[in-house]
């Protein structure tokens, strides 16, 4: 899930990454690294915390010199904390210097790293992305572009990358496309991010997604486009739609604001309910939240106030962070709710904790019923591709029924959107839907 960004020749390439990154900030809210180079040396920043935290002092962007600059926004899947673990990860090899910066999740880092260990290799970290750099300076290819191919060939999963060398920078999206990864245009600079709404904040043209499987040179001699790896079959994360990526983003040829808006109606069709006001949980439950009104003729209104100043409960590595967090982060609006029967429509649920203080919050506020909505299907499944979803005993779906399901959360009725109306949204092919029919589109080291 994290945000990856590129910006080739460009001056102050550096600022405009840091830009992005803020359009990206809710792609991984851990920590986050800017390497820039000016065609010989690589500058460095990197740290715990959001942005703007990292970035604050005077004179840090202007000390990452360059034209060419790639960033990263940490969303932890693997590795731990720590900062060895932060990216753009930099290395020196035999080919001069890199800076790698990688969304998603390597499923067979684990026995590859554990071939190159026995074989003598030294990791500094335990990213599965510093798997990349050393099949890359291990390769006995005898071009860089030879090389990247090799080691990527050897890998499964989701690898959405930026690779940035002295003089050149390479996008890279994986053969099955799981994570997002686009490209754009800025005068004469080439941009890469894993989401449109960056190149809305620094002036950029979106172009194109980079497709999966499909590697993009920017270099002094224009851009190229290759296609080397095995055809998969496609398995974009569809949990991108319904969570993840931010509404104003154009993702797969369609914008995530009108595709969350449609699930709300598709959910509406399928489990309306008499009620006086549909609510939504802010802010990635209301593109669904006004599709439900606008298909059901209920009311929408406000009913929960979110406080903008507070992470995202459902990406926050701890759990009793993320309790505290759901109380720090939502207020019901009590002149709103007050003797209403209410529909509050949220995007998914995870483990049931945060919906349970959702419907508890808006009983105490006085709301006469609380009809939990969900704008997906029930998560069955952990993900192994790039999002940190719990073990599969935790999804309170994987072992619970619907009724179960509305005990726990004390709401007075409970309903999912069906995979069946889901695919019927979005598409039925070219996804992947793991998490909620635990079919793996690429197996994965147990």
């Amino acid at each position: 899930m994290c945000g990856i960004v590129g910006v080739f020749n460009k001056d102050e390439a550096a600022n405009y990454v840091y830009l992005a990154l803020h359009a990206l900030q809710h792609r991984g809210q851990e920590a986050a690294g800017i390497v820039s180079t000016n065609g010989s040396e690589f500058y460095i920043h990197k740290g715990a915390g959001l942005v703007n935290e990292i970035f604050n002092k005077k004179g840090i962007i202007e000390s990452l010199k360059g034209k060419i600059a790639v960033g990263h926004n940490r969303y932890s899947t693997f590795g731990d904390e720590s900062i060895a673990n932060i990216q753009p990860l930099h290395a020196h090899f035999d080919m001069g210097q890199i800076a790698i910066a990688h969304n998603g999740n390597i499923v067979n880092a684990i026995s590859i790293k554990r071939q190159l260990v026995n074989e003598g290799a030294i990791f500094n970290s335990n990213s599965d992305t510093e798997v990349i750099i050393h099949l890359l300076a291990r390769s006995k290819k005898t071009s860089f572009i030879e090389r990247l191919v090799e080691a990527l060939s050897n890998l499964k999963g989701a690898f959405s990358l930026i690779v940035m060398r002295e003089n050149e920078l390479y996008a890279v999206r994986d053969p099955w496309g799981f994570r997002p990864l686009s490209m754009g245009k800025l005068d004469d600079a080439i941009v890469f991010a894993s989401e449109s709404c960056a190149f809305d904040l620094i002036g950029a043209e979106f172009i194109r997604d980079v497709k999966p499987g499909e590697i993009i040179v920017a270099n002094t001699d224009g851009v190229h486009s290759f296609m080397p790896f095995k055809k998969q079959t496609l398995a974009r994360c569809v949990f991108e739609y319904i969570y993840f990526s931010r509404p104003d983003s154009n993702l797969w040829g369609s914008y995530v604001y009108s595709i969350r808006k449609k699930m709300g109606q598709m959910l509406a069709k399928e489990s309306t309910v008499e009620a006086d006001i549909v609510i939504p949980t802010p802010d990635s439950g209301v593109p669904a939240a006004l599709g439900f009104a606008k298909e059901s003729g209920i009311e929408f209104d406000f009913g929960l106030i979110r406080n903008h100043y507070v992470g995202r409960t459902f990406i926050e590595p701890s759990q009793s962070i993320r309790n505290f967090g759901v109380r720090l982060k939502l207020n019901p609006a009590r002149d709103v709710l007050d003797g209403k029967r209410v529909v509050v429509v949220d995007d998914s649920i995870v483990r049931g904790t945060t919906s349970r203080r959702i419907v508890k919050m808006l009983k105490n506020a006085g709301a006469k019923e609380v009809h939990l909505r969900i704008a997906s299907p029930p998560v069955i499944s952990p993900c192994f591709y790039g999002i940190d979803t719990p073990t599969k005993k935790e999804l309170i779906a994987s072992s619970h029924t619907i009724e179960e399901i509305r005990k726990y959360s004390t709401a007075d009725s409970v309903a999912y959107l069906s995979l069946e109306g889901l695919k019927k949204v979005v598409g039925d092919t070219g996804y992947c839907f793991a998490c909620f029919d635990g079919n793996y589109p690429v197996e994965f080291d147990r």
